[in-house]
């Protein structure tokens, strides 16, 4: 087998007040589970306000009214043919960001990644890790835990479908993990904000870690708590000011949505700080959210992958997970 054995295939559809999610879309996906319900435009343009604010907020130079900037969203959904024989099976889903500038009308490139959706990391922990931890008294993870995903994961990124559409690489942005205690340290970024360091990896540090991905711990200005940011080269050096607001104001906004006990909260991340999804001090937004039905599709989507993908192309996989080297 070699590393290029799979192909790639890149559909792209705006998220916006119009959307719907199509029928490969993984229906746990924070953009997709706002787009669903009677309520499901109000919850989507309620959502884009938020975005445009924060980002106006962050971008407050030659900005006196805080309304100089929009931005505009693509979700973009990544197949993979195993075979080459056209049969596809949807791998990844991202979101890529790209600014308005009222003043100037230039529109201008933002960052490719920011949420990331994936049927092979659900198949991961919704069905191996719960398949491994089954009648344990003490949890763990099986010594090979997202090889597989990992290295498709590294594979789109330096496929010539990637280089083709995007000029840099992914940055992935998530919530902080509950189970782990946050460290303020000395350091500020201009945009990012303050940095906070953990005493240990997260269990979705190490899954992001085999996607090629490090993480660093930043509180922006404003903000409660710091975000996660999972990247490849150099975080503060190979972005733009905008490029990074752009990142910042669509996943804090989704974090408020679907974490507001830890993005909404109203008390401010202190010098050490560990994220607490029980406490009940927070505001919540007016975007309808069912948290429940997303942890129940989950598995769902995980067994869906495991009949679909998995067991259909197991030996291909494998000797190809074997054998590749980037």
């Amino acid at each position: 087998m070699t590393n290029n054995d799979f192909t790639f295939a890149i559909k792209s559809i705006n998220f916006d007040e119009n959307y719907n999610p199509s029928e490969s879309t993984r229906i746990t996906t924070n953009f997709a589970n706002l787009a669903r319900g009677e309520k499901r435009q109000e919850n989507l343009r309620n959502a884009l306000a938020m975005i445009d604010n924060r980002f106006n907020t962050l971008a407050h130079e030659d900005n006196l009214k805080g309304d100089r900037y929009s931005v505009e969203l693509e979700i973009v959904s990544v197949e993979m043919d195993v075979e080459g024989k056209g049969n596809t099976f949807p791998v990844i889903e991202i979101l890529k960001t790209n600014i308005v500038d009222k003043k100037t009308s230039q529109r201008i490139e933002g960052i490719v990644g920011n949420n990331f959706s994936s049927y092979v990391r659900d198949y991961d922990f919704s069905v191996v890790l719960l398949e491994h931890n089954r009648n344990k008294s003490t949890f763990s993870t099986p010594d090979n835990f997202g090889d597989l995903h990992g290295k498709l994961f590294k594979c789109f990124v330096n496929s010539e479908t990637y280089k083709e559409n995007f000029n840099k690489a992914p940055v992935i942005c998530l919530s902080v993990s509950s189970k782990n205690v946050y460290h303020r340290t000395d350091y500020h970024h201009p945009v990012l904000g303050v940095e906070y360091q953990q005493n240990e990896a997260s269990m979705t540090d190490r899954y992001f870690n085999k996607m090629g991905l490090q993480a660093r711990y930043f509180m922006p200005a404003n903000s409660v708590a710091p975000l996660a940011f999972y990247f490849a080269g150099d975080l503060t050096g190979d972005y733009t000011d905008l490029e990074l607001i752009s990142t910042i104001s669509t996943m804090e906004t989704f974090q408020k949505i679907y974490r507001p006990e830890i993005y909404n909260a109203n008390a401010v991340a202190g010098e050490a700080y560990q994220p607490n999804l029980d406490q009940q001090d927070y505001a919540v937004t007016k975007i309808v959210y069912d948290r429940e039905e997303r942890s129940r599709l989950a598995v769902e989507q995980g067994k869906f992958t495991e009949e679909h993908f998995i067991k259909p192309y197991r030996t291909i996989l494998e000797q190809w997970s074997a054998n590749y080297v980037l």
